[in-house]
């Protein structure tokens, strides 16, 4: 038994011997009672020391692992502060935000509803609109109609005038107060006497009425005002006239006269403006005529022309290059006329 102890205890030490160095400092390791008492002093020592050394790695490991935890802790803590402090910001941020939300969404109710009102308004204004518009038209074919109304009750009064007057001759070229002696009506018997022989022993040839016209004198008038003589019937006026016409030059007491068909203002204003036409005409031998009340004719290529008004010949003009020609400057001239006129209206 001994010798096996020793033969164990060798083996022991073999194994010690033989056990790597880092395994012999190792602190983990376990050992039986049995063994710790059949230690030597040597074993004891060396077991002390490892024990020394492993208390002592393990009083390093637990420091260093402290200021691991203390590091930690003060990392966590610095953590935890960030985190409050963002979650604090989050939370200012979160108040913010949610205030400027509900500002905003204020604001859009409020542009919701200004544009909604604006909208509402701009219906009522269109629909004024659209009402004044169709007023405006409405007033606008009213004046229409009015102007029309007003331009036929004036071709009508100018037609009436026109019939009434239509037996009447106008003397033009009769001093003023020549008719002291005779009368009007005696003055006109002497120009019948004195330039138709023939009509003045017509004895149906009868003066219904003679005056003047304006019915005032005028001081300041340097012509003598026109003499209307009204005949009986149209049928000795147009006799009459046509006499003249054929004499050319009619006299009174060797004193030129002038006899005319008696029209209204509009009617001779009508064919004053058919004056500077009619002349040019004559000139290059249309043989133009203003008829009754006031039309134009004249001879163009071999045919009788006739025309009521200024813009149914320019028509016609602008389809006769020679005419065009002729008339060119006169018609040019009437048109500047009337623009001068439309502009000082």
């Amino acid at each position: 038994m001994p010798n096996n102890k020793r033969r164990n205890r060798g083996n022991k030490n073999k194994e010690d011997t033989m056990t790597p160095p880092n395994k012999i400092d190792t602190p983990i390791q376990d050992y039986e009672d049995d063994e710790i008492e059949k230690m030597q002093e040597a074993d004891l020592k060396k077991l002390i020391r490892t024990l020394r050394s492993s208390q002592k790695q393990i009083l390093e490991l637990q420091k260093s692992l402290m200021d691991k935890i203390e590091n930690l802790s003060c990392k966590n803590e610095i953590l935890r502060r960030n985190q409050n402090e963002m979650k604090q910001l989050v939370e200012h941020e979160t108040v913010i935000v949610t205030r400027n939300h509900n500002q905003m969404k204020n604001s859009i109710d409020q542009m919701k509803n200004t544009i909604e009102s604006l909208t509402n308004r701009m219906g009522e204004a269109e629909e004024r609109i659209s009402d004044l518009e169709d007023r405006e038209q409405e007033r606008i074919q009213s004046d229409q109609r009015k102007e029309e109304e007003i331009r036929n009750l004036k071709h009508i009064v100018r037609n009436l005038q026109d019939t009434i007057k239509k037996p009447n001759i106008r003397v033009l070229g009769v001093p003023e107060g020549m008719e002291r002696e005779k009368g009007l009506e005696g003055l006109f018997s002497e120009i019948l006497a004195e330039n138709f022989p023939g009509l003045e022993k017509d004895r149906e040839i009868l003066v219904q009425e003679a005056h003047r016209t304006p019915n005032k004198h005028d001081q300041k008038r340097s012509s003598p005002r026109h003499v209307v003589i009204k005949l009986s019937t149209v049928k000795h006026k147009e006799k009459i006239l046509k006499c003249a016409r054929e004499k050319r030059q009619i006299t009174l007491r060797g004193s030129p006269m002038r006899l005319t068909a008696d029209f209204s203002s509009e009617t001779l204003q009508a064919r004053r403006e058919w004056r500077d036409i009619a002349q040019v005409l004559r000139e290059n031998n249309c043989q133009p005529r203003i008829l009754y009340p006031a039309k134009l004719s004249f001879v163009n290529e071999g045919e009788i022309k006739t025309f009521h008004n200024k813009q149914k010949l320019k028509e016609f003009v602008a389809t006769r290059p020679a005419l065009q020609k002729m008339l060119k400057d006169v018609l040019h001239t009437e048109t500047q006329k009337h623009g001068h006129q439309y502009e000082r209206r």
